[in-house]
């Protein structure tokens, strides 16, 4: 049964289907702000340790290819981007953050 442009006639009708989508509207926007708020904080987070990574490396006077740089920026795994941040002050190339 499609109710898509019925008119409700009754208040009683129109009162409940107003506290029906309203509750909806509400626990729909509260879901999706949670899940867009975790994700743009995890993508943060990631490209944090990301720049955190490169500067590490460019300090240290550690030359990143492109290739390199592209794995790293392009990463989203914080666990391995935190690895990869704690062993680039041990590593002498960048080739040996990634064994």
């Amino acid at each position: 049964m499609n109710l898509a442009g019925y008119e409700w006639k009754s208040d009683f009708a129109k009162k409940h289907r107003a506290e029906g989508f309203a509750k909806g509207y509400a626990e729909g926007f509260a879901k999706g702000y949670a899940e867009g708020f975790a994700k743009g904080y995890a993508e943060g987070f990631a490209k944090g340790y990301a720049e955190g990574l490169l500067a590490v490396l460019e300090a240290r006077g550690i030359a990143v290819s492109d290739e390199a740089r592209q794995l790293v920026s392009s990463c989203r795994d914080t666990d391995r981007l935190e690895g990869w941040l704690r062993r680039a002050g041990l590593v002498h190339k960048v080739e040996d953050l990634f064994d």
